[in-house]
């Protein structure tokens, strides 16, 4: 058989397989070793584990290192989704708020504020050291030393929000809150918060710290309406932010806390308290002497308030009439109103202390105001005992029935129908039938004087003449009188308007009095004199009267005459200001409603008194509480005024009686009493200040009896 031999290939396998084959003596070594006992074996296994512990250790850094460098892109993606909405800050001195309208007095003198207020933009550089010393000692003591974001102050705030159980300071430095207030909404989010570090950071690398500094103090809300630290010094110490003192200074930087809480304004203990934490906190900064910061909280030194707190009421009128007068404002703007403080304290004063005294002790609740000289310009307006409690305006929102205050329309109707004031007018008992039942209008003591003057009629307020010639001229005539002199509220024409059962607003019974004080003509009530901008360009100045003549010169003057026998010797006697004066009482049915409107040769004052919900007073007449409030007014008001005579368009009629002289006494007649019984009745009831009874019978809602004086 003939010998194969290997192959070249095959003997290189042979060799290898040898090689890894051990020697005889390798072998016994290995089988020796195997036979050596456990001591052996722990030896190899000590060997062994090292190198298996580092495999593991290896495998965890490397799944370590992945996660690592996942979470860095998940953390990038995260902010590149946050940062996809954030505002633009290309512009950032540009910002929007609400236009601001400041409200001066007559004399110049500020008065209130509506709106985003700012002051003067200060650098920091230009305000007192202690200023800015304050804002940094209670909302961000490392603002030179952080970056934007302060890790030490969040970690502090989290454990003192830890240790106290609730949510009682925050980590967020002073260019956070700029990021927040000049970019952000101020909702609290995971995405605003980022969104407010990421800014904070930008802001950072872009300004430096003083000029993020200055832009959070000029800023920053500080309560009324007031942003920065300018305005706020203005509001609430009438002074520039360059001028404040030290613990004005506290009292600023306290009001960051929360604005409207430490208004000193509003309460002025309260914040006094705040601006002494803040000034410990000064001296616990090193940014003053514990001496020092006691000084300043004993000494308490601060100025006072540069807007007063007085003619709230006026106030909210009139800002409703600047968008009226100067259109859709596109910027701040500064009004001259014409209100005048110093009658605005005097009707404030007598108002308060009338309702405190007898209006309390009579059930009146509440009081309306409102002065105005001949042309239309308010003066004082009061629309309530407290703005404070209520700020709703019974001067001009209210609709209240006037009474006989009505009365003047009627019987200016009947003069310019061609009667005079001697002209004859039945006062007798009435009766009138409607689809709803029978309405008789009647007189206060359900007595009456048969034939008088429209003199007498007018002065002792009798409701049956004034029926008789609304009927005689018409009803629509005198509710279109009413309309041409200044009554705006809708008015039914049934005869029961002729004793004021329309409703009205003490505001237009001003305007319409006012037509008839300055001889006729029509009066547009104004709060608004002079709009100008910010910058002073003028928006608005008003100029000239009201309207054209309204009322036929020889009734107005007649009426004027009539009216001032309404004070001399009529319902009105407790009206008198010891100067000419014309005027009229109104009491609307179960004394809901007393008025007296009235005026002098310098003004035309209107006063109502009763209550929100309609509960009758106690017998409070328009001859009694707001005759004795409006002369009250009126001779204070009127102190270093000459007596003037008041205004006629032309003379009284030939053959009237003046003014001051009482008419004759009717003759008696049976069931009436003498002149001495009605005589005797008018002073029991303070000169005629009792209201007639409301009517008798059955009385249709339509034509409702207000009452009236005697």
């Amino acid at each position: 058989m003939a010998r194969r031999t290997a192959t070249p290939a095959l003997r290189a396998d042979i060799e290898a397989q040898a090689a890894r084959r051990p020697s005889g003596a390798a072998a016994r070594r290995a089988g020796a070793s195997k036979g050596a006992g456990s001591g052996g074996r722990q030896r190899a296994a000590g060997k062994a584990r090292p190198a298996r512990s580092w495999r593991w250790l290896r495998r965890v850094a490397i799944w370590a290192g992945v996660a690592a460098i996942w979470g860095l892109v998940a953390l990038a993606g995260l902010l590149a989704w946050y940062a996809y909405d954030l505002p633009s800050v290309s512009a950032l001195g540009e910002f929007t708020r609400k236009p601001s309208v400041r409200l001066l007095d007559a004399e110049g003198r500020p008065l209130a504020a509506f709106g985003d207020l700012y002051g003067d933009s200060v650098p920091v550089g230009e305000l007192p050291a202690h200023l800015p010393q304050a804002v940094l000692a209670v909302e961000d003591r490392r603002f030179y030393d952080h970056p934007g974001i302060d890790p030490w102050g969040i970690l502090r705030a989290a454990v003192s929000n830890v240790m106290a159980g609730r949510l009682r300071e925050g980590g967020s430095t002073i260019t956070q809150q700029l990021a927040k207030n000049l970019f952000l909404t101020p909702e609290r989010t995971l995405e605003r918060k980022v969104q407010e570090a990421m800014l904070a950071l930008w802001l950072e690398t872009r300004l430096s710290k003083d000029r993020i500094l200055s832009l959070y103090l000029n800023r920053v809300y500080l309560g009324a309406g007031t942003y920065g630290v300018d305005a706020a010094a203005r509001r609430y110490f009438g002074k520039s932010a360059r001028e404040v003192g030290l613990y004005e200074a506290a009292m600023i930087a306290g009001l960051l806390k929360a604005p409207s809480r430490y208004n000193p304004a509003n309460d002025p203990d309260l914040a006094h308290r705040r601006a002494s934490i803040v000034l410990r906190s000064m001296a616990d900064a090193g940014f003053l002497s514990e001496a020092e910061a006691t000084r300043a909280i004993e000494q308490r030194v601060r100025g006072e308030a540069q807007v007063a707190d007085r003619g709230r009421y006026f106030a909210d009128w009139t800002l409703g009439r600047v968008a009226e007068e100067s259109g859709q404002l596109e910027g701040d703007v500064l009004v001259r109103t014409t209100l005048d403080s110093g009658v605005q304290r005097i009707v404030e004063a007598e108002v308060a202390g009338l309702l405190a005294g007898p209006g309390a002790a009579a059930g009146a609740g509440q009081a309306a105001v409102v002065v105005m000289t001949h042309d239309g310009a308010v003066r004082a307006l009061v629309g309530g005992r407290s703005y404070g409690d209520s700020q709703f305006n019974r001067a001009v929102q209210a609709l209240r029935q006037p009474g006989s205050a009505f009365k003047p329309f009627v019987f200016l109707a009947a003069l310019e129908s061609g009667m005079t004031p001697d002209s004859p007018v039945v006062d007798a008992p009435l009766e009138f039938r409607t689809p709803s039942g029978v309405w008789r209008p009647s007189n206060f003591t359900d007595e009456y004087r048969g034939t008088v003057t429209l003199r007498e009629a007018l002065g002792r307020s009798l409701n049956t003449p004034a029926v008789r010639l609304a009927e005689r001229v018409g009803i629509e005539r005198v509710a279109a009188t009413a309309r041409r002199l200044g009554i705006t509220t809708p008015l039914v024409e049934n005869l029961s308007l002729a004793l004021g059962s329309a409703e009205v607003s003490v505001l237009d019974m001003a305007a319409a009095y006012s037509a008839l004080a300055n001889g006729g003509s029509a009066v547009w009530p104004y709060g608004v004199a002079r709009i100008e901008t910010a910058g002073g360009e003028l928006l608005y100045d008003r100029h000239g009267g009201g309207g054209g003549r309204v009322a036929e010169p020889a009734a107005q003057a007649a009426l004027v005459d009539m009216m001032a026998g309404v004070i001399a010797w009529g319902t009105g006697k407790a009206a008198d200001p010891g100067r000419p004066a014309a005027g009229k009482t109104g009491t609307s049915q179960d004394f809901r409603d007393a008025w007296f409107v009235g005026f002098t040769a310098d003004w035309t004052v209107a006063v109502w008194l009763g209550n929100d919900d309609g509960t009758p007073m106690d017998r409070v007449t328009g001859g009694g509480l707001p005759a004795e409030l409006w002369r009250a007014i009126v001779r204070r008001i009127s102190e270093g005024l000459p007596a003037r005579p008041l205004t006629y368009a032309a003379a009284v009629p030939s053959g009237a009686a003046p003014a001051d002289a009482e008419p004759p006494a009717a003759p008696a007649r049976d069931g009436e009493g003498s002149g001495l019984l009605e005589s005797l009745i008018d002073r029991l009831t303070g000169g005629g200040s009792a209201p007639s009874a409301s009517s008798g019978g059955s009385e249709p809602r339509s034509l409702t009896s207000p009452g009236s004086d005697r």
